[in-house]
């Protein structure tokens, strides 16, 4: 039986293969959307949704596979639906320069070898610092966005993250509160915890 982790990588080469299947078909190299392949995909992520997952880094990956996915499939539900009402797909000749000049310059992206500097965010109480934890959510999604990652995640699901990382933080090294800093380091961009004592 294959492990927890093993299923991961196949779900992350499912849902990249399930990538280059879309743009052929969006490019006229496929005549039919790979309906099989989305709809495999969609069970593996269902298979895991409802189970209870310890291992935080397992956990945290597969919440990143689902909201890459999701973030995927909505893109691909909306060319589907423009090609179905005769739509053109994206902006082209006049409409794509008017859209070019009209957009503000790209944001300057931090190095991505480089350590992001980052204040750390303290957490006494994951219930109570509600705050806190939304302010390191604001500053983790930001991160996210100036490397480029994609995929979306979600608020509750972080939280319950954090909350997780903390209450075992402050029970197994007795702290009084936990830091949380962000890192971004070859193009990902990762949560470090620090018991304060």
């Amino acid at each position: 039986m294959a492990s927890f982790a093993e299923d991961l990588e196949v779900l992350e080469r499912s849902i990249r293969l399930l990538q280059i299947e879309w743009e052929k078909f969006f490019g006229g190299v496929e005549k039919k959307p790979p309906v099989d392949l989305r709809t495999r995909v969609e069970n593996m992520l269902r298979k895991y949704d409802v189970g209870e997952i310890r291992n935080n880094t397992d956990r945290f990956r597969l919440m990143n596979l689902t909201a890459r996915y999701n973030t995927f499939n909505e893109l691909w539900s909306k060319r589907l639906r423009a090609i179905e009402e005769g739509r053109p797909v994206g902006l082209h000749g006049r409409a794509a320069l008017q859209a070019m000049a009209a957009a503000p310059p790209p944001p300057e992206r931090a190095p991505v070898s480089q350590p992001r500097p980052s204040a750390e965010v303290r957490v006494a109480s994951p219930e109570g610092d509600q705050a806190a934890v939304q302010t390191l959510f604001k500053r983790f999604v930001e991160a996210r966005m100036e490397v480029g990652e994609l995929g979306s995640v979600k608020f509750e699901s972080f939280q319950k993250l954090i909350a997780q990382q903390a209450n075992r933080i402050l029970t197994e090294k007795g702290a009084s509160a936990v830091d949380f800093r962000l890192e971004t380091k070859d193009g990902k961009v990762s949560l470090k915890a620090k018991p304060v004592r």
